[in-house]
């Protein structure tokens, strides 16, 4: 490496511009040219010598003998104050940036020096063609203010300051870089309000000031952002309106949180222009009013829409997304009416609402007035004779074609049953034979299969004409993979055998699971039901599940390993998926059986939350009457059984807990009957760990065994080193080790022993959320 003489500042060369003035005239001339030279950033030395030559060759004869001593002693003054490398106007601006941290107890700065030429070396700084394009610093504890001079960082496309302990308010300056495209500054302590220059970021497209102090309004002029794909500025101190037209502005944005804020007024009626929005519209614990415009049911049904603890009154408008969501969605507005809340509302709230049909009674309480009851007696003594016919001819031919209906659906009720006597049919009517290859039976009743979707578009003639593979059984029942003659290709569950009785039951249980719709929970799409046979008809997922992508299957000699960035994205969608069933379905509704086994991965590594509500309609379908949990508890038992035989022994210290059957079930649900989320909260937790650390939730110890979160726990505690946790297929990730670090996290948050102090899926989706995927 070259040799780096120590650059002077100006102000140590203006100590020569002093004496070469009291010297002579003529050399403070000169001097006073090398200064400003000298001193243009950028400036290499041999443009330098040839400025200065030129200069001296111009008044070369007017240097007089006298002079030769003064200029002998400047020249040897200056050979060594001459800056062989010059910090750039950029260095100096992240120079400023660097002394107004006062604390940096990680010591990310300290390779910031100014002997350097760029910055382009620092840590957390990225260039393009030597000019500063990105500074990412988060998570360094950083304490201190952002200054003005960042406004000189011309180029700068990317600003992450996340969760330090920056404060004061945001410079002006900072929005004259009209090329940034993302500010994160997400867990500081900013204050002040954001100034409207904000609009003068055409380009920006992630804005998170989430976990601030800022307050006051979000100013109007922040729709002239209209490329933002994200903006989060929850948990600050927000207050007014929002601005007008902010749905019709943001028609790119694909995650709005503006939750824990103090934002009033109404809902903008346009924010059913937020066609690119995905994953939660949280508008939660604010002070919106008024009612809920029905247009925000035209968000994409994918939307999870967050309203609870506001102000809002009226009914609920059962429109688009806002069908079919769970009450936990508006709880925290006592104003709010109607389904899927309990409290109904009045007949003039709902005759005023375009989502519910006004339907006048006929049936007046009984403390009626006097005159109302004389009203009602001239209005009714108001008749023709022609209408009263009229009315009464209506009536007879509404009775004659009831009859005609009830005795139609009586003739074709007992030709079923003739045809059911007759054909003395197998036990199994859609008898799938246990081949690898095979057809259905056509030894069915004349029923049909029950849609769910509007997409079903085949019919129970076609089913049994399918080809019919294998795919998996359980205790539950076997799983085939079916391929219909048009090429569709459909997952079918046969639950068996089983009485009759309880029809109405599973119709409504298997309805219910029908209505959920989401990305990362597989699609129920149809059932069928006879007293032979039930079965249940999913959508296809091709790409096996979790636990063969982690582990492989039987007999696989090696298995292709998942790097992080898909691990995180497996981690958030099932994150996301749990979320919906808790928050978002018509019920509050616990899986109760989250493993990987359960998890499908479909295109790009999507995962898709299967058999959920599985052992409810197995035991409605088998005709027990024991309890779901408990029947759920036998079965996991069995499998457990069938792939833990070869364990020598199990230590005492882990018994009670493996003895549940799953090691993927909380420690509590031995003691308690009552299905609570915070049990899938666990099973997610252990799913985690075991994406972390790429290993089976048993794990041999000597001759014994100890479960996967035990074993961490361990680790944690003696305070070994990640590695030794970590998959040694992530050894080569070590840049994603913060990541990990925080995913583990949040993983033994889950897996606390105590179901008071696991977090909600909500709370661990959102924290996931705050983690950059591949590329961000």
């Amino acid at each position: 490496m070259p040799h780096r003489s120590k650059k002077q500042s100006p102000s140590s060369f203006f100590c020569i511009l002093l004496f070469s003035f009291f010297s002579n005239e003529s050399i403070f001339y000169y001097a006073f040219q090398l200064y400003s030279l000298l001193f243009t950033p950028s400036l290499s030395l041999t443009s330098l010598f040839h400025s200065l030559c030129t200069k001296l060759n111009t008044q070369l004869f007017t240097i007089h003998l006298k002079m030769l001593p003064s200029l002998l002693i400047f020249l040897t003054l200056l050979s060594n104050y001459i800056p062989v490398n010059t910090l750039n106007d950029e260095g100096f601006a992240l120079l400023t940036f660097k002394q107004s941290v006062h604390e940096d107890p990680t010591g990310s700065l300290t390779n910031w020096n100014s002997s350097d030429e760029d910055a382009c070396s620092w840590n957390g700084v990225t260039c393009k063609e030597l000019k500063v394009v990105s500074l990412s610093i988060p998570r360094k504890n950083l304490y201190g203010s952002l200054p003005s001079s960042l406004g000189f960082l011309s180029s700068l496309r990317h600003l992450n300051l996340r969760s330090n302990r920056l404060h004061g308010s945001l410079p002006t300056q900072l929005f004259e870089l009209q090329g940034l495209q993302s500010l994160v500054l997400y867990g500081n302590s900013f204050d002040g309000s954001v100034s409207d220059e904000i609009g003068r970021l055409k380009l920006l497209q992630t804005l998170d000031l989430s976990q601030n102090l800022f307050s006051g309004s979000l100013p109007s002029s922040l729709l002239q952002c209209n490329r933002l794909r994200t903006l989060d500025v929850s948990r600050n101190n927000f207050s007014g309106a929002l601005p007008d037209g902010f749905g019709s502005a943001f028609v790119s944005l694909e995650k709005l949180d503006l939750a824990f804020n103090h934002f009033n007024g109404s809902i903008p009626s346009d924010v059913g222009n937020l066609s690119s929005l995905q994953g939660t519209a949280d508008f939660s614990h604010n002070h919106f009013s008024g009612l809920i415009p029905p247009a925000l049911g035209d968000l994409p049904e994918k939307v999870y829409i967050d309203l609870t603890f506001n102000n809002l009154s009226g009914p609920i408008p059962q429109t688009g997304a806002l069908m079919n969501r769970g009450p936990t969605a508006f709880i925290g507005n006592v104003g709010l009416c109607g389904p899927p809340l309990k409290d109904l509302c009045r007949g003039d709230e709902l005759g005023l609402n375009a989502s519910y049909p006004f339907i006048p009674s006929n049936n007046r309480p009984d403390d009626d007035s006097d005159g109302d009851s004389e009203t009602k007696q001239k209005s009714s003594s108001g008749l023709s004779k022609t209408a009263v016919v009229a009315i009464v001819l209506c009536d007879v031919i509404g009775i004659c074609l009831v009859g005609l209906l009830f005795t139609y659906c009586y003739s074709k009720f007992c030709a079923c049953n003739r045809d059911k006597d007759s054909k003395k049919r197998a036990a199994e009517c859609l008898c799938f034979r246990r081949e690898e290859s095979e057809t259905l039976s056509e030894n069915v009743e004349h029923c049909d299969i029950v849609a769910l979707d509007a997409q079903v578009a085949f019919n129970l003639e076609e089913l049994l004409k399918a080809s019919a593979f294998v795919l998996g059984k359980s205790g539950i029942g076997i799983v085939y993979k079916v391929v219909l003659e048009n090429g569709l290709t459909l997952a079918v569950r046969r639950l068996g055998e089983g009485g009759s009785q309880r029809f109405k039951e599973f119709q409504t249980e298997v309805e219910a699971i029908g209505k959920l719709r989401h990305p990362n929970i597989a699609s129920l799409r149809a059932y069928y039901w006879s007293v032979d046979e039930k079965l249940l008809i999913y959508d296809y997922v091709p790409n096996g599940n979790l636990a063969t992508a982690l582990h492989g299957k039987p007999g696989m000699l090696s298995v292709p390993p998942l790097t992080w960035s898909e691990r995180l994205k497996v981690a958030k969608g099932i994150a996301t998926g749990l979320v919906h069933l808790h928050e978002f379905s018509p019920k509050k509704y616990v899986h109760g059986d989250l493993k990987p086994s359960n998890i499908l991965m479909g295109q790009d590594m999507e995962p898709k939350i299967s058999d959920f509500g599985l052992a409810r309609l197995a035991n409605i379908a088998g005709g027990s009457s024991s309890p779901t949990v408990q029947s759920n508890r036998i079965i996991q038992t069995e499998e457990r059984q069938q792939q833990q035989h070869h364990h020598k022994s199990i230590s005492s210290e882990f018994t009670a807990h493996s003895s549940s059957g799953s090691y993927y079930q909380a420690p509590e649900t031995l003691k308690t009957v009552k299905p609570s989320q915070k049990w899938d909260v666990y099973s997610y937790g252990v799913i985690l760990l075991e994406l972390i650390a790429g290993r089976s939730p048993v794990l041999d110890v000597g001759t014994s065994e100890i479960d996967l979160v035990r074993w961490i726990q361990v680790c944690i505690e003696e305070k070994k080193p990640l590695c030794d946790v970590l998959d040694p297929c992530l050894a080569p990730e070590v840049d994603k080790e913060d990541e990990i670090v925080a995913v583990l996290k949040v993983a033994i948050s889950c897996v606390n022993s105590s179901p008071e102090k696991r977090p909600t899926m909500r709370h661990v989706s959102d924290t996931l959320d705050r983690l950059p995927m591949a590329g961000d």
